[in-house]
C-alpha cells in the first residue's frame, strides 16, 4: 500500500550483500511490471548481485488508479514515494516508452536519489508518436475505447510484423484494456502528455543538465511508435551518454532480445560509477 491505495511491483532480491545501487524498471503506455519478466530472468540467471524492482505505475497491473494526478511528474513522485518506502535513498532507474519519461522527470526532481538513468525507446524527447496513440485523444474514446483497443493493437502490431515476440507483447499491454480502470487510466495518462499533434511534454531542453549522471540511451531502430531519430537526438544533447541500437527491432528491445539487453544494461553499470548529485549540482548547469 502507499498513500493508502494498492501498488504493486515485481521484487528481485540479491543473494548476497548488494554489489550496486537497486535497479528500478518502469513500464510504457498501457504496459506492466510484467514487461521486464524476460529481463528478470535474465539477470536472475547471471546471478543476483543487486537488487531489482519493477513497478506497476498507478492505473496499471496490480496498481490501484491514482486520484487524479495522471502527469508524468505526478507518476515520478510515485515512484520516489515507493522507494522511500522501500528504504532505498539511492537507485539507477530504467525506463521503457512511457517510463523512460517518468526515469527523466524521477532524475531531474530528485537529483540527490538517482545515480544513473537508462532509456529504452523514450517517451518525452521529441514530438513523434503513432498516431494510434494519438488516437486516445479524439472525442468518445473512453466510451469505445475496448473496440478501439483491438484496432489499436492490430495497427501498431503491424508495425511489428515480422517480429512475432514484440506483436506479441503489444497484445498483452493492449490486453489490459479489458479493465475499466486501466481504460480510464489510459485515456488520462494519453491526453495529460499526448494531443492530436504528437507528445506534448519533452525533457529536450534540459538534456544539457545530465552533465553529471551517466545516461545511457537503448532503441530499436525499426520502432514504429516512437522514431529511433528522437533517441539520437538525445544522446547528442545528453552530454557522456552513450547510445546502443538494436538493428531490427522494434519499441520493446528488451522484449525482443532480452540477453542482448542484459548484456548492454550490465556492461553499462558494470563500467559506470552512480552519480551523487544534489540539487546544488543541478543549479551549478541551470541556464538561468
Amino acid at each position: 500500500m502507499l498513500h493508502g491505495r494498492r501498488i504493486g511491483y515485481l521484487h528481485l532480491l540479491p543473494e548476497g550483500a548488494p554489489t550496486d545501487d537497486p535497479l528500478v524498471l518502469v513500464h510504457g503506455l498501457a504496459g506492466t511490471s510484467a514487461t521486464w519478466k524476460p529481463l528478470l530472468a535474465e539477470l536472475d540467471r547471471r546471478g543476483r548481485t543487486r537488487e531489482v524492482i519493477a513497478v506497476d505505475l498507478p492505473g496499471h497491473g496490480r496498481s490501484q488508479r491514482p486520484h487524479g494526478d495522471y502527469s508524468i511528474a505526478g507518476y515520478a513522485n510515485v515512484v520516489r514515494d515507493l522507494l522511500v518506502g522501500l528504504g532505498h535513498r539511492h537507485v539507477t532507474l530504467v525506463g521503457h516508452s512511457l517510463g523512460g519519461g517518468v526515469a527523466l522527470q524521477f532524475s531531474y526532481q530528485f537529483p540527490q536519489m538517482c545515480g544513473r538513468v537508462v532509456l529504452v525507446d523514450s517517451g518525452g524527447l521529441g514530438t513523434g508518436v503513432s498516431r494510434a496513440i494519438r488516437a486516445a485523444n479524439l472525442p468518445g474514446t473512453a466510451v469505445a475505447l475496448p473496440l478501439i483497443a483491438n484496432r489499436l493493437t492490430v495497427a501498431l502490431a503491424r508495425a511489428v510484423v515480422g517480429r512475432r515476440v514484440e506483436a506479441r507483447e503489444l497484445v498483452e499491454h493492449f490486453g489490459t484494456l479489458a479493465s475499466r480502470d486501466a481504460r480510464t487510466s489510459f485515456v488520462r495518462t494519453v491526453r495529460a502528455s499526448v494531443g492530436l499533434g504528437g507528445q506534448r511534454v519533452s525533457a529536450t531542453e534540459k538534456l544539457y543538465l545530465a552533465e553529471d549522471l551517466p545516461s545511457l540511451v537503448i532503441w530499436g531502430t525499426e520502432d514504429r511508435v516512437i522514431p529511433v531519430g528522437h533517441g539520437r537526438r538525445a544522446a547528442d544533447l545528453m552530454p557522456g551518454s552513450r547510445l546502443v541500437e538494436l538493428e531490427g527491432a522494434g519499441h520493446f528491445p528488451h522484449v525482443a532480445q532480452p540477453a542482448w539487453f542484459a548484456d548492454v544494461l550490465l556492461g553499462f553499470l558494470d563500467e559506470t560509477t552512480p552519480a551523487r548529485l544534489d540539487v546544488e549540482d543541478l543549479a551549478h548547469h541551470v541556464d538561468a
